[in-house]
């Protein structure tokens, strides 16, 4: 017990959490993820106190726990009772209380989610986190007619604040394709007013979700570069530059304070004021060197904050994996670069990360297209870095005879048959594709596009048309396509897309949005839905290579 008193003491006045594990392992059993959540201690700081707790702890199949018969003497030394009667209520206890179906809810639904992507960062905030932060957002702001941001969303975050406020408007911008299909569905199936766009934040933030938001939420890589792009796109992403606010969930290990610091310094540089700090607010499945908890800061921008606002970003922003601060920029050599060029044909346009010698950046093909001084002849794209969603937004990105594409071999479009049936499938109206695996090198494929010549049906025509214009406003487009192909007035146009299969298609938000801005499982949706749009669907898949 002296050993366990020796180490709390060295905390001096922040050993109250340490004292609040000493009177949970005299409750009952705990196992060590449930402790290092319950006191949001990070897991080093928790196995050193339960081993100077030494022989009076017990190593139980339910967890540890201080053995019963001295529970007594430990609480008592630690002055557990006087912890308890001192410790700070929560003020949503009542609600959080009232909202337990919601919470158990929550719960399925998590259960059910993708699995988290490491390389994204990605850790699942508990139940009570996901709804505690929405019971929040309702106790704190007036949501009805409101527009709420977040910027990733594999906390579930959207869909609980528009279960607790069916009033408020949100929209989800994910670089994860399967987060996205998953929250499309559960807030399609029940009718919330959610809407999702894909959008890699490293180049920008998508056109409908710019200029649009009165709160902005985000749990963003916790990096000094991830959390000031993520605030940065934020702060972009507001409509409301006076009374909008920027809320951030955020946590560092206590024994690393420095870490926090400089984040704190990247969010105070875009002119962010901290208008309050809640800690321990979130608690996650994981995350266990910083305690399984961050905090939520609140932020209100100043009128510095859209000043220097940073554009397209190529520095590494996660924790861990090939896209971390400290990993290795990933990109193919030169030899394989030249060996794509040589696949699409002299003089090909080459295409890649800025300071690799490519004359267009990636980030300015996938936000407004290639430059039209180019041409539509050759162009040789670099994706060696692509995480998954690049290779079909270049695709769709891209107008020109042919492309070349590099990706790596494990790339989900092409490691397998079903990937590459399925991107084949979206752009079949545009691109005839063909898979060079192992080429340059056995790490890479070559994804061949071959412009094809719009089949004879008005499916065809309408198709090509829009898969040739995909920056532009869904909606716009497709009327336009429907003038031109089918002959129609804009307004009857107009009420032909109105008569959409899909009921989503519909939603003035949706058709705002452009084509490369839509996850790839409301794409395919869309896209089966323009084709009906015209009688003569008969031959959707007809092509024929241009000469």
């Amino acid at each position: 017990m002296e050993a366990l008193a020796r180490q709390i003491a060295v905390y001096g006045v922040a050993g109250r959490p340490a004292r609040h594990l000493v009177g949970l392992l005299t409750e009952r059993a705990y196992p060590r993820d449930e402790l290092i959540r319950a006191t949001a201690l990070p897991r080093r700081t928790v196995e050193e106190l339960l081993a100077a707790i030494g022989p009076d702890l017990l190593d139980e199949p339910g967890g540890v726990r201080i053995r019963p018969e001295l529970t007594s003497a430990y609480q008592d030394r630690f002055g557990i009772a006087d912890l308890r009667a001192t410790a700070l209520a929560d003020p949503l206890d009542r609600r959080l209380a009232q909202a337990r179906p919601l919470v158990e809810d929550a719960d399925r639904l998590i259960a059910a989610a993708p699995r988290p992507a490491a390389a994204l960062d990605h850790v699942s905030a508990t139940a009570d986190t996901a709804v505690r932060r929405a019971l929040w957002l309702d106790s704190r702001y007036d949501l009805a007619g409101a527009h709420l941001l977040c910027l990733g969303d594999h906390d579930l975050t959207s869909l609980l604040v528009a279960q607790v406020n069916p009033a408020v408007t949100i929209t989800v911008v994910d670089l994860d394709e399967r987060i996205l299909e998953y929250l499309d569905t559960v807030a399609t199936a029940r009718g919330l007013p959610v809407r999702c766009l894909v959008g890699d934040l490293r180049f920008g933030l998508p056109g409908p979700a710019r200029d649009w938001a009165d709160l902005v939420f985000t749990d963003p890589p916790y990096t000094p570069e991830g959390v000031r792009l993520f605030l940065a796109r934020g702060v972009q992403g507001l409509r409301d530059r006076e009374h909008g606010r920027l809320l951030m969930a955020y946590g560092y290990s206590d024994r690393h304070p420095a870490l926090g610091w400089q984040v704190q310094q990247a969010a105070a540089g875009l002119g962010l004021t901290f208008e309050a700090i809640l800690p321990g607010f979130s608690r996650y499945l994981g995350a266990q060197a910083v305690g399984s908890a961050s905090d939520l800061y609140v932020c209100r921008p100043t009128a510095r904050s859209w000043s220097g606002l940073p554009g397209a970003v190529e520095t590494g922003i996660y924790t861990h994996g090939p896209q971390s601060g400290e990993a290795a920029p990933v990109q193919a050599d030169e030899e394989g670069v030249r060996a794509v060029e040589a696949l699409a044909g002299p003089p090909a346009v080459r295409v890649g990360p800025g300071g690799t010698g490519a004359r267009v950046r990636l980030a300015t093909v996938l936000t407004s297209g290639l430059p039209a001084q180019l041409g539509t002849g050759a162009v040789a794209v670099d994706l060696s870095a692509d995480p998954g969603t690049w290779l079909l937004r270049t695709l769709l990105a891209v107008n020109a005879v042919r492309v070349a594409v590099l990706v790596p071999n494990r790339h989900p479009d092409v490691s397998n048959q079903r990937g590459q049936t399925g991107l084949a499938a979206l752009v079949r109206a545009k691109y005839r594709l063909t898979y060079l695996r192992n080429t340059p090198d056995r790490r890479s494929t070559v994804v061949l596009a071959d412009r094809v010549r719009p089949g004879p049906s008005a499916a065809d025509r309408l198709l090509a048309h829009l898969l040739d214009r995909a920056h532009g406003k869904l909606g716009n487009v497709w009327r336009d396509g429907l003038v031109q192909v089918a002959g129609l007035t804009r307004n009857g146009a107009r009420d032909r897309i109105r008569g959409s299969a899909d009921p989503a298609l519909t939603d003035a938000a949706l058709l705002d949005a452009a084509l490369i801005d839509l996850p790839r499982h409301r794409l395919a949706r869309v896209l089966a839905d323009v084709a009906g749009s015209v009688a003569d669907q008969e031959s959707v898949s007809s092509t024929a290579t241009l000469p």
